[in-house]
């Protein structure tokens, strides 16, 4: 019995998806990925859109501090490639659309490829212009293409798409959304024939589209895609986007995750998106780009051949670690399936009697990266969700909190902060993070939910079995407080 995920894929599939951050829940854990913003121009409008830049301090796609030259984002490329190993992918996700600037976005991949082949390449578009693409993307050797997909009937796309620009003229709602429907299905499989990977994105958006993209993930996973993206809808109004300034609202985290479980019986989903910026630098969930502007990186000398041997040592490291975290895996699931096999002694005539039904629940984990709990509490900005039950530990997702402790937050900042941060872990019954000061930990004790520092630099799902496990023979999951308890069948 085996727990891989990868293991049913063919070999080249699972050599393009095992370092890729995006396609892969464990590689995120262990690879960065890189945005080039080198694609201001954008093709269609959508109305969950702002494209703002120099806002260094918001986390949403289409976000970016600098527009950059393709020379200036190789040369940014190459310096982030010899400052951070484990980075592998390269992506061009805006700050528009990375085939509405087909000229800067190939420019980039050409320089690229010939500088550092072994970082893989991919590209982020609404899917307008896909279909006319296809040469370029072969050409460039482009493995990896996510299309943003969030409807395909056109009456719920003109509640999303104002207009789009197609051939040379701005076609406004049904009429536009139905071409764009059309390019994107057929981008879509036209990349799935020439053997590219497709991940779709989809927008969920409350009462416009959210029983709908049930419809999409079935046809996305009929047309070959490998990988969607249920992502929430961000409607702050200090974004000022158009579904922002009505008050069209985002879902809720139970709403979302209900999402993914209903389109998780027809298509393979991605739960650890964090909706990264156009510029993003580094793992998911963290942001370097502060590290990497333009003045630095011009002061930076490269060493291309150095800078691309740690790059492989990396690779090879991480391999053996997922190797020896498969094998861990696998020994402990056969270790359960031999526990469930076991009989009743010979000559005994009571029957073998089931496992009784456990809770299932929620613990949150502070995490920097690597698979490890490797975070204090009060510096993580985001937490990770898992499922826990007699069955296994899965990841449900991220929720991003508020940064609790800065060191120069004053008493009422930091209580507002800790306080978010609470509300970002409702429905866990336990968070687990390297460490974690007595004030939070007596407000999450209060709050019904478990702090524990005691699985520092142990692998998550391990730890979170570990603790599982302990509350459950303890009895405490019985009488966790807070949560609506479901139960394993």
């Amino acid at each position: 019995m085996t727990t891989d995920p990868l293991s049913s894929l063919p070999a080249d599939v699972r050599e393009k998806v095992y370092d890729h951050p995006c396609y892969s829940e464990d590689a995120h854990h262990h690879f960065a990925r890189l945005h080039v913003a080198v694609a201001p121009s954008c093709n269609i409008q959508c109305n969950y859109c702002n494209r703002k830049y120099d806002c260094a301090n918001e986390s949403r796609p289409g976000v970016v501090s600098e527009v950059l030259t393709p020379e200036q984002a190789v040369r940014k490329t190459l310096v982030v490639g010899a400052a951070i190993p484990q980075l592998s992918v390269l992506g061009i996700a805006g700050p528009g659309d990375a085939l509405a600037s087909t000229a800067r976005t190939f420019a980039t991949f050409g320089m690229i490829k010939r500088y550092a082949p072994d970082i893989k390449l991919c590209l982020s578009t609404n899917g307008l212009m896909l279909p006319e693409s296809m040469d370029e993307l072969a050409q460039y050797n482009i493995s990896h293409v996510t299309i943003t997909i969030n409807c395909i009937d056109p009456d719920v796309g003109a509640k999303i798409y104002p207009w789009v620009r197609w051939k040379g003229k701005r076609i406004a709602g049904r009429e536009g959304a139905a071409i764009l429907i059309e390019q994107q299905q057929k981008g879509l499989e036209m990349c799935v024939a020439a053997g590219i990977l497709v991940k779709v994105n989809s927008v969920m958006i409350p009462g416009i589209n959210d029983e709908h993209l049930k419809e999409v993930s079935r046809m996305v996973k009929a047309k070959g895609a490998f990988l969607h993206n249920v992502m929430p809808l961000i409607s702050s109004p200090e974004h000022g986007t158009h579904f922002g300034t009505i008050g069209q609202r985002g879902p809720t985290a139970e709403e979302l995750q209900a999402l993914q479980d209903a389109c998780a019986g027809d298509m393979k989903m991605m739960r650890h998106c964090r909706q990264c910026r156009a510029d993003a630098v580094g793992f998911l969930g963290e942001d370097r780009g502060a590290e990497f502007t333009l003045e630095k990186i011009a002061a930076t000398e490269i060493d291309l051949e150095a800078a691309a041997n740690r790059r492989a040592e990396v690779r090879a490291k991480v391999a053996e670690e997922l190797e020896s975290k498969r094998l861990r895996q696998e020994r402990l699931a056969n270790e359960k399936v031999s526990r469930q096999a076991l009989v009743v002694p010979l000559g005994s005539a009571r029957p073998a009697q089931p496992e009784p039904s456990a809770p299932v629940v929620r613990i949150a984990v502070a995490s920097s990266g690597s698979d490890l709990i490797n975070q204090h509490f009060g510096h993580a900005r985001e937490f990770l969700i898992y499922e826990a039950s007699s069955a296994g530990v899965r990841f449900l997702g991220p929720r991003k909190t508020a940064l609790y402790c800065t060191g120069t937050d004053t008493c009422g900042e930091a209580e507002s902060a800790l306080a978010r941060s609470i509300e970002a872990l409702e429905g866990c019954v336990a968070v687990l993070c390297s460490k974690i000061g007595f004030e939070p930990w007596g407000a999450l004790e209060a709050a019904g939910i478990a702090p524990n520092g005691e699985h520092a630099l142990e692998p998550i799902e391990d730890a979170v079995r570990a603790v599982y496990e302990e509350m459950r023979l303890s009895g405490k999951l019985a009488a966790s407080q807070g949560i609506s308890l479901r139960h394993s069948a």
